[in-house]
Protein backbone atom coordinates (compact mmCIF):
# COMPACT_ATOMS: atom_id res chain seq x y z
CA UNK A 1 0.00 0.00 0.00
CA UNK A 2 2.68 2.02 0.65
CA UNK A 3 4.61 1.52 -2.17
CA UNK A 4 1.70 2.11 -4.44
CA UNK A 5 1.02 5.50 -2.63
CA UNK A 6 4.47 6.43 -3.28
CA UNK A 7 4.81 5.39 -6.96
CA UNK A 8 1.49 7.71 -7.37
CA UNK A 9 3.40 10.74 -5.94
CA UNK A 10 6.44 10.05 -8.19
CA UNK A 11 3.59 9.59 -10.78
CA UNK A 12 2.53 13.43 -10.34
CA UNK A 13 5.48 14.37 -9.86
CA UNK A 14 6.52 13.39 -13.57
CA UNK A 15 3.46 14.81 -14.74
CA UNK A 16 4.02 17.73 -13.47
CA UNK A 17 7.87 18.29 -14.56
CA UNK A 18 6.10 17.18 -17.91
CA UNK A 19 3.94 20.23 -17.81
CA UNK A 20 5.79 22.27 -16.62
CA UNK A 21 8.86 21.50 -18.89
CA UNK A 22 7.46 19.83 -21.48
CA UNK A 23 8.89 16.99 -23.53
CA UNK A 24 10.37 17.59 -27.36
CA UNK A 25 10.37 20.78 -29.71
CA UNK A 26 6.68 21.38 -29.25
CA UNK A 27 6.72 23.54 -26.39
CA UNK A 28 4.55 26.31 -24.78
CA UNK A 29 5.81 29.77 -24.01
CA UNK A 30 5.75 29.05 -20.45
CA UNK A 31 7.59 25.60 -20.94
CA UNK A 32 10.53 27.27 -23.02
CA UNK A 33 10.80 29.77 -20.33
CA UNK A 34 11.06 27.58 -17.38
CA UNK A 35 13.54 25.62 -19.22
CA UNK A 36 15.54 28.97 -19.89
CA UNK A 37 15.44 29.89 -16.20
CA UNK A 38 17.09 26.18 -14.99
CA UNK A 39 19.13 26.21 -17.85
CA UNK A 40 20.62 29.23 -16.68
CA UNK A 41 21.32 28.62 -13.00
CA UNK A 42 22.41 25.28 -14.12
CA UNK A 43 25.06 27.09 -16.46
CA UNK A 44 26.01 29.54 -14.20
CA UNK A 45 27.41 26.66 -11.88
CA UNK A 46 29.06 25.07 -14.53
CA UNK A 47 30.77 28.35 -15.65
CA UNK A 48 32.02 28.77 -12.00
CA UNK A 49 32.83 25.75 -11.90
CA UNK A 50 34.98 26.02 -15.10
CA UNK A 51 37.13 28.64 -13.46
CA UNK A 52 37.12 32.53 -13.73
CA UNK A 53 39.46 32.36 -17.00
CA UNK A 54 36.96 30.68 -19.05
CA UNK A 55 35.40 34.22 -19.70
CA UNK A 56 38.36 36.39 -18.85
CA UNK A 57 41.03 35.69 -20.87
CA UNK A 58 39.74 35.68 -24.03
CA UNK A 59 41.85 33.58 -25.66
CA UNK A 60 41.03 30.92 -28.23
CA UNK A 61 40.80 27.85 -26.04
CA UNK A 62 38.42 30.15 -23.55
CA UNK A 63 36.02 31.26 -26.81
CA UNK A 64 35.84 27.53 -27.29
CA UNK A 65 33.97 26.82 -23.65
CA UNK A 66 31.79 29.68 -24.60
CA UNK A 67 30.66 29.05 -28.33
CA UNK A 68 29.95 25.17 -27.53
CA UNK A 69 28.42 25.53 -23.94
CA UNK A 70 25.71 28.21 -25.48
CA UNK A 71 25.14 26.03 -28.24
CA UNK A 72 24.67 23.17 -26.36
CA UNK A 73 22.84 24.20 -23.42
CA UNK A 74 20.52 26.00 -25.80
CA UNK A 75 19.42 22.63 -27.14
CA UNK A 76 18.12 22.12 -23.94
CA UNK A 77 16.02 25.71 -23.87
CA UNK A 78 14.40 24.97 -26.97
CA UNK A 79 13.84 20.91 -27.04
CA UNK A 80 16.15 20.41 -29.83
CA UNK A 81 17.84 17.54 -27.04
CA UNK A 82 16.53 15.38 -24.11
CA UNK A 83 17.49 17.96 -21.44
CA UNK A 84 19.34 16.07 -18.96
CA UNK A 85 21.43 14.50 -21.26
CA UNK A 86 22.53 17.88 -23.04
CA UNK A 87 23.03 19.14 -19.49
CA UNK A 88 25.48 16.31 -19.14
CA UNK A 89 26.87 17.43 -22.55
CA UNK A 90 27.63 20.85 -20.85
CA UNK A 91 28.94 19.37 -17.70
CA UNK A 92 31.60 17.38 -19.74
CA UNK A 93 32.44 20.58 -21.60
CA UNK A 94 33.25 22.05 -18.56
CA UNK A 95 35.14 19.44 -16.91
CA UNK A 96 37.22 19.11 -20.22
CA UNK A 97 37.50 22.70 -20.07
CA UNK A 98 38.83 22.72 -16.98
CA UNK A 99 41.08 19.44 -17.16
CA UNK A 100 42.93 21.27 -20.30
CA UNK A 101 43.53 24.70 -18.33
CA UNK A 102 44.97 22.67 -15.14
CA UNK A 103 47.20 20.29 -18.06
CA UNK A 104 48.22 23.78 -19.70
CA UNK A 105 49.33 25.20 -16.42
CA UNK A 106 51.81 21.98 -15.44
CA UNK A 107 53.12 21.46 -18.96
CA UNK A 108 53.77 24.82 -20.91
CA UNK A 109 54.46 22.72 -24.21
CA UNK A 110 50.92 21.61 -24.07
CA UNK A 111 50.01 25.40 -23.04
CA UNK A 112 51.62 26.38 -26.31
CA UNK A 113 49.29 24.25 -27.92
CA UNK A 114 46.27 25.04 -26.48
CA UNK A 115 46.94 29.39 -26.18
CA UNK A 116 49.60 29.59 -28.82
CA UNK A 117 52.43 32.21 -28.31
CA UNK A 118 52.73 36.00 -28.97
CA UNK A 119 54.07 37.29 -32.08
CA UNK A 120 56.45 40.38 -32.11
CA UNK A 121 55.27 42.50 -34.83
CA UNK A 122 57.92 45.37 -34.17
CA UNK A 123 61.35 45.45 -32.56
CA UNK A 124 63.16 48.47 -32.25
CA UNK A 125 61.24 50.85 -34.21
CA UNK A 126 61.36 48.57 -37.24
CA UNK A 127 58.12 46.66 -38.46
CA UNK A 128 58.38 42.82 -39.01
CA UNK A 129 56.77 42.07 -42.38
CA UNK A 130 56.63 38.53 -41.89
CA UNK A 131 55.26 38.58 -38.29
CA UNK A 132 52.81 41.32 -39.46
CA UNK A 133 51.55 38.63 -42.63
CA UNK A 134 51.85 35.56 -40.63
CA UNK A 135 49.08 37.47 -37.60
CA UNK A 136 47.18 38.94 -40.58
CA UNK A 137 47.68 42.59 -39.27
CA UNK A 138 47.96 45.36 -41.13
CA UNK A 139 49.55 48.42 -40.92
CA UNK A 140 46.17 49.65 -40.32
CA UNK A 141 45.47 47.75 -37.29
CA UNK A 142 49.07 48.10 -36.17
CA UNK A 143 48.52 52.45 -36.22
CA UNK A 144 45.52 52.22 -34.16
CA UNK A 145 46.69 49.87 -31.39
CA UNK A 146 49.99 52.72 -31.63
CA UNK A 147 47.70 55.57 -31.32
CA UNK A 148 45.27 53.82 -28.52
CA UNK A 149 48.08 52.78 -26.77
CA UNK A 150 51.08 54.94 -27.37
CA UNK A 151 49.47 58.07 -27.83
CA UNK A 152 50.08 58.55 -31.99
CA UNK A 153 53.87 57.95 -30.99
CA UNK A 154 55.81 57.56 -34.30
CA UNK A 155 56.83 53.71 -35.00
CA UNK A 156 60.89 54.22 -34.35
CA UNK A 157 59.58 55.52 -30.96
CA UNK A 158 58.52 51.84 -30.61
CA UNK A 159 60.54 49.28 -28.32
CA UNK A 160 58.08 46.32 -28.93
CA UNK A 161 55.03 45.70 -30.53
CA UNK A 162 53.00 42.17 -29.85
CA UNK A 163 50.54 40.38 -30.56
CA UNK A 164 49.23 38.65 -27.63
CA UNK A 165 47.94 35.52 -27.39
CA UNK A 166 44.29 36.69 -26.79
CA UNK A 167 44.46 38.66 -29.89
CA UNK A 168 45.14 42.44 -28.85
CA UNK A 169 47.87 44.04 -29.75
CA UNK A 170 50.68 45.75 -26.98
CA UNK A 171 52.53 48.46 -27.66
CA UNK A 172 56.00 49.43 -25.76
CA UNK A 173 57.07 52.42 -26.28
CA UNK A 174 61.31 53.21 -25.72
CA UNK A 175 62.20 54.77 -22.73
CA UNK A 176 63.45 58.32 -23.26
Amino acid sequence: MQRTARQGKARQMMQFVDLLFGQGSDLAPWQMAARALVVFFLALVMIRASGRRSFGQHSPFDACITVLLGAVLSRAVVGASPFWSTMAAGAALVVTHRLVALASMRWPRFEGLVNGHEITLVRNGEMDEDAMRHALVSRKDLDQAMRQQAKGAPLDEVERAVLERDGKLSILKRRT
